[in-house]
């Protein structure tokens, strides 16, 4: 665990070169590194625009059968969307199931926040009831975060739609929703 927050605060502060030095440090010495620790370089390699860094770690990871878990993969698909690669976000997406895996709420949200960032609204609509069709629960997070990038983008009437969710849950709206 000790490893992992430096890690991730090596990334954070912007210390790509020494956060890989320590990860690759970690991975030569035989410490043993889990799913957790994969997540956490991969974010840390699109955060810091490495982009094809990370999809090649992704690659050598399933080449080595590592078992990748549904943070990893939303990981993969944030990173897509964050470098434009909105084709590959959604192959991401689509590979959920096949990987043995259920997309969960977070997954959900950055599905539908990134498509309305895209433009693809109705997309993002559409995503949103295959979520509640797959039994996965809207929280109040995902919803305050749809209704922020609907207004961003204009579209007042699907926001109130989601505003409708927001009172239909008994859910609070978020102060930057307010704003």
């Amino acid at each position: 665990i000790l490893y992992n927050i430096i890690l991730d605060g090596l990334f954070q502060a912007g210390r790509k070169v020494s956060a890989l030095e320590m990860f690759h440090e970690m991975t030569e010495s035989g410490i043993s590194v889990h799913t957790n620790t994969y997540t956490i370089v991969l974010d840390g390699l699109f955060k810091n625009s490495c982009s094809d860094k990370a999809i090649l770690l992704f690659n050598e990871l399933r080449a080595m059968n590592v078992k990748i878990d549904i943070k990893t993969l939303t990981t993969m698909i944030a990173g897509m969307f964050q470098t434009r690669r909105v084709d590959e976000a959604k192959d991401f997406f689509a590979s959920i199931s096949g990987n043995g895996l259920v997309p969960s709420v977070v997954t959900y949200s950055v599905m539908m926040t990134n498509l309305i960032k895209e433009g693809l609204v109705e997309e993002a609509d559409d995503m949103f009831s295959s979520m509640e069709n797959a039994g996965c629960e809207a929280n109040s997070r995902l919803l305050n975060h749809v209704v922020r990038e609907l207004l961003e983008k204009r579209e007042i009437v699907r926001a109130g739609t989601y505003l409708s969710k927001i009172d239909e849950r008994n859910f609070s709206l978020e102060h930057s929703t307010t704003t």
